[in-house]
């Protein structure tokens, strides 16, 4: 592999990505502008100009930090790979800990340094986000305090979990031969079934409180609805969302027999029971229409192909020296290429999220129509079109950008499809 077929490449697919991101958010903002001044007609007697033009306001503030984290992401990329950042962090591990610790310590160093270096970077980036936009439109209840906890606590937990999976995979592909993505590959997915089963009694408590549905009335509602649907779940929890933000949400988490189902505080306080039965419906028909064991092969069929194609990068030369690395052929590499892999991926595979975003719109349409059959379609419009302003959601997103980036219809089709709101 000639390196400078890699570097075209990166470089090519690295400033086709960069461009089409800022053409896109370009578009989303200018759309959401020029509509700012009217509530579009299907809401007019549902939704207020004040709600719409917040809703205009915070898409144009996302939009704009929007476009600055995607050159300041660009070139963070760039200055890792082509500008030789990478190359010296390694020669640095390399010399330093290698003759200390040996080889698999050296890499797991590397890996542990990209890490957190990428992590501090990020950090002013989702402190401005928390502080100043989502706290400007009044959704942030979080303290400072509270947010510093938070991000220790990610750190310690991502290092416990992390570090020890990293070494899994870095000795597998020094030890297991050709085949050594195979077996990787293995690991990983059993490691993310585990998590699975574990993140709900374990991980998730450690950031929230999790207190059993008290309302009586409403827990025998939800458990009527889903004996009716055939779905088992090991209890029904009420999350202090409100405690970081003022969005509502509802969701599943866990596998087999870990099952629960989770509303967020935020959203008990704004749905009615009715609302709140159809919301839970709709997470419901995701489950009957196998959406999320559709998208967990799909994630394991993606992550197999892509340890197959590191497999063969890993053994080209080309591979490291033409994204900026000099690979020392005395030493390991498998650091060094899987954190090439994992940062220029990304590049390449921005074109295919309009696909991803194309199947996830069809199976939140399907799941509305299997609420609908479960419990009132009217209290499901209502319950969205709630969410929608809770959320500040924009009712007029640009069409191509919504085509390519929503993984849930824009307000007015998903509407449309249902009974007409109360």
């Amino acid at each position: 592999m000639e390196p400078s077929v890699v570097t075209l490449a990166f470089a090519t697919a690295l400033l086709l990505s960069l461009a089409t991101k800022l053409w896109l958010t370009t578009r989303q903002m200018r759309h959401v502008a020029l509509n700012r001044h009217a509530v579009p007609t299907a809401f007019i007697s549902t939704v207020t100009l004040a709600a719409h033009q917040r809703a205009a306001d915070y898409t144009l503030a996302k939009g704009r930090f929007g476009l600055w984290t995607t050159a300041i992401a660009s070139a963070v990329l760039l200055g890792w790979t082509l500008l030789g950042g990478l190359d010296a962090l390694n020669l640095l591990l390399r010399a330093v800990v290698m003759p200390a610790w040996g080889a698999l310590a050296y890499q797991l160093v590397l890996v542990a340094a990209v890490t957190a270096i990428g992590g501090l970077i990020e950090l002013p980036l989702e402190l401005w986000a928390t502080f100043r936009i989502e706290q400007r439109f009044g959704f942030n209840r979080m303290t400072l305090r509270l947010w510093i906890v938070d991000q220790l606590k990610g750190a310690l937990i991502g290092a416990l979990i992390g570090l020890p999976l990293a070494a899994l995979v870095l000795w597998l592909m020094g030890a297991s031969g050709g085949l050594w993505w195979l077996w990787a590959w293995a690991a990983l997915v059993a490691f993310n079934l585990l998590l699975m089963v574990i993140y709900p009694t374990i991980i998730a408590p450690l950031f929230n409180k999790f207190e059993p549905l008290a309302d009586e009335s409403l827990k025998a509602r939800v458990q009527a609805l889903m004996q009716r649907c055939g779905f088992a779940a090991k209890g029904l929890f009420v999350m202090d969302g409100s405690r970081r933000s003022a969005h509502a949400n509802a969701y599943f988490t866990g596998l087999g027999a870990a099952k629960r189902v989770v509303f967020f505080d935020t959203l008990l306080q704004r749905l009615s029971p009715g609302e709140v039965e159809a919301v839970l419906a709709h997470e419901l028909g995701h489950f009957k229409h196998k959406h999320v064991l559709q998208r967990l092969l799909g994630i394991f069929a993606i992550s197999l192909a892509g340890l197959a194609l590191l497999g063969w990068l890993a053994q080209q030369s080309g591979f490291y020296t033409g994204l900026g690395v000099r690979p020392n052929m005395s030493a390991p590499n498998d650091a060094l290429a899987l954190l090439l892999f994992m940062m220029v991926v990304p590049s390449f595979g921005y074109f295919v999220s309009p696909l991803m975003a194309y199947f996830s719109r069809r199976h939140e349409f399907e799941a509305d129509a299997y609420a609908c059959l479960q419990a009132d379609g009217r209290d499901l419009a209502n319950a969205l079109l709630k969410l929608h302003e809770d959320n500040a959601a924009t009712l007029t997103p640009d069409p191509v950008y919504a085509r390519f980036y929503y993984s849930h219809p824009p307000a007015g089709e998903r509407l449309a499809a249902l009974p007409s709101p109360t």
